[in-house]
């Protein structure tokens, strides 16, 4: 399969390390969220978690990139990529509207981020992925080693190794989605977590079939 993701969407979360300051009243930094707005401390947490959460996938997809893949896998790596992109700019978006951090591109590759938007992700090479094991103790994410692990796996080890560690990728994304449905006020974010947890639920079980296949 060929890796269409943008690099800029992939760089957000990679670039450098994440600035994970984001709620209001509180939170863990202290920063406040003015009485009037439309969202709270969940939806900050939710968007600033889920950015790195989803960039890791697409990482993953890529590394399938050139390898010999079944059909079903390679279709459902298209999906992933296909959503989960455009979720990551929505999200830094949302970020920005609110006028709280986003993961901070600083210079990747000497780059700003405004140079980065006709990129892909063969500008960025497999030490950025390294970058990930910071960001292991997030809900699902793999540690630098499992994904030094997966990008090591030969054959069709590859393939059993990418779906099973995307299944507890997913888990952990429908687990923070959740939580957004649970505590979050912005109804867009609560509805985009809503979308997760239904697609990457059927994702989940379609990644089990295929296992067992």
């Amino acid at each position: 399969m060929h890796a269409r993701t943008r690099f800029a969407a992939l760089a957000l979360a990679l670039g450098s390390p994440l600035l994970l300051t984001a709620c209001g009243g509180e939170d863990d930094t202290g920063a406040d969220i003015p009485a009037d707005a439309e969202f709270n401390a969940a939806d900050v947490d939710f968007a600033t978690g889920m950015i790195p959460h989803h960039a890791q996938a697409l990482v993953m997809v890529d590394m399938a990139d050139g390898r010999d893949i079944s059909p079903e896998t390679a279709d459902l790596m298209e999906r992933i990529e296909d959503a989960q992109g455009p979720e990551i700019e929505l999200m830094t978006g949302w970020l920005e509207e609110w006028d709280q951090p986003v993961p901070d591109l600083g210079d990747m590759n000497g780059m700003g981020s405004g140079d980065m938007s006709d990129m892909d992700h063969g500008d960025m090479d497999h030490g950025d992925m390294d970058d990930m094991g910071e960001m292991d103790g997030m809900t699902g994410m793999m540690s630098a080693e499992d994904m030094a692990d997966l990008e090591a796996a030969e054959g069709s080890a590859f393939e059993q190794m990418w779906l099973s560690m995307m299944i507890e990728h997913h888990e952990g994304a429908v687990e923070m989605a959740e939580v957004e449905v649970a505590e979050g006020e912005y109804d867009e974010a609560v509805a985009l977590a809503e979308e997760i947890i239904e697609a990457q639920e059927a994702e989940i079980a379609e990644m089990e079939a295929l296992l067992e296949g």
